[in-house]
């Protein structure tokens, strides 16, 4: 496995374009399974996690072009149902969270799917059954092969429904929105998750010909159609990725611009990061994040200890909760991290107590730190990623700390951060890359 080989203690400067929004490039991607015609995108992020999906599509039959960095094309019109029975399709979904939104469209225009169940990061429990209780609403027959760990879902025809979901799941709603754009008759779905991943891929299907009402909120009503057809989209800057270059120009004291963030989209993080104690600025479109040398995190008006907790959107995204945390670590004053929906996600902390920061762990959703400012820099490290998040979080770490560190398992940094590496050093970071 490869690893990543840190020399701490280096200033950013300059410019940093962030890359396409992995968690809407995967619903978006899945959608084009709904019609016959050739869907275009742009800015699909070059990441571990969406070269796989597309490699999944091409081998189920859906012809694939990519027309340029971040560009492609992508046509359903032929697709082999026999690949979803085979050893390989496990295989490929089995490694991949995001294959789970391949059973709504496969359903809506094919009538079958089956999905084995899917892999990704070890945060804790991710239950499926707002997915499929969705779907099963809708009219698909559900079954779950215990021994084969297989999904197998069937229908003879989807008709639309009143639902209230149990959870505001952003991929159980992507789902149960295309399992139902072609379904006979008005669908209600009350409690959908409004993420902005969410409302780009309803915007989208309406561009196809669905018709999707109560975008942004967390009441949308689809009048299902026969068919749906070809369009353009263009996915939008990821916004964890943006939180990400936020947190780690404070760590570093460094001076940068974060370009064209579609700062419109970003909901409270910028004000979360405000509360963090770190200056920053919006110039058109884009984040200036000046030189700081120290920075103190706000309390609440009653003097109280801040808290910074996940929730849906427009709530706190869970997907910046370990930045939060790491960028904590070197601030002045003390904050509560409560990471509400993945019970194993904080288990990270070890890794930074090592390199010298004051965390307790309060159980396995809570995390309380005391933040030193500059009286206790963070020492270097030997590492290993245990999911995407919390490997750019130890990667901002790495980069604060004095002397040089390593972090491996950097698969995981892959499949969510394009090139993270090569972006950083061309504005002064020292990361090498180690096959």
């Amino acid at each position: 496995m490869a690893k990543f080989l840190i020399e701490g203690g280096h200033n950013l400067k300059g410019e940093i374009y962030p890359q396409g929004a992995k968690n809407e490039a995967l619903e978006v991607i899945c959608a084009t399974l709904l019609t016959a015609d050739e869907v275009t995108m742009s800015n699909i992020p070059d990441i571990l996690d969406v070269n796989n999906l597309i490699n999944l599509l091409k081998n189920l039959g859906v012809k694939v072009n990519q027309n340029g960095k971040g560009c492609y094309s992508f046509c359903a019109k032929e697709i082999n149902l026999n690949y979803l029975e085979s050893n390989e399709f496990y295989k490929q979904c089995a490694s991949l969270r995001g294959s789970v939104m391949l059973v709504g469209p496969l359903v809506a225009r094919f009538g079958k799917a089956v999905i084995p169940k899917p892999g990704g990061d070890k945060i804790g429990r991710r239950r499926l059954d707002t997915h499929f209780i969705g779907i099963q609403k809708l009219g698909a027959n559900f079954t779950y092969d215990s021994d084969q760990k297989l999904y197998k879902i069937e229908t003879n025809g989807l008709q639309g429904t009143y639902m209230l979901l149990d959870e505001a799941s952003v991929t159980g709603t992507a789902n149960i929105v295309m399992t139902s754009v072609l379904a006979k008759g008005k669908t209600t779905i009350y409690n959908a998750a409004c993420e902005p991943y969410i409302q780009q891929l309803c915007k989208m299907l309406n561009k196809m010909g669905a018709k999707i009402e109560g975008i942004g909120s967390n009441l949308l009503t689809i009048e299902g159609v026969d068919e749906l057809h070809g369009c353009e989209h263009t996915v939008l800057p990821d916004m964890i990725e943006i939180g990400s270059f936020i947190g780690m120009a404070a760590m570093t004291k460094s001076e940068i611009t974060i370009k064209n963030v579609c700062y419109d989209e970003l909901g409270l993080i910028p004000d979360a990061f405000r509360k963090m104690g770190i200056q920053l600025e919006r110039r058109g479109d884009d984040i200036y994040i000046p030189r700081q040398e120290r920075y103190t995190i706000d309390t609440f008006i009653d003097g109280s200890i801040m808290h910074f907790s996940d929730a849906p959107w427009p709530g706190l995204t869970p997907d910046l909760l370990s930045v939060f945390l790491v960028v904590a670590t070197q601030a002045r004053g003390s904050v509560l991290i409560h990471q509400k929906m993945f019970e194993s996600r904080l288990f990270f902390v070890d890794k930074l107590i090592d390199m010298g920061a004051q965390i307790i762990l309060c159980d396995p959703h809570r995390a309380t730190v005391i933040g030193l400012g500059n009286e206790s820099m963070l020492r270097p490290a030997n590492m290993s990623s245990p999911d995407i998040r919390a490997g750019i979080a130890l990667l901002i770490a790495a980069m604060s700390a004095n002397g040089t560190s390593t972090i491996s398992n950097i698969e995981q940094i892959d499949r969510g951060y394009e090139d993270i590496d090569k972006r950083l050093n061309a504005i002064g970071a020292r990361i090498m890359r180690i096959e």
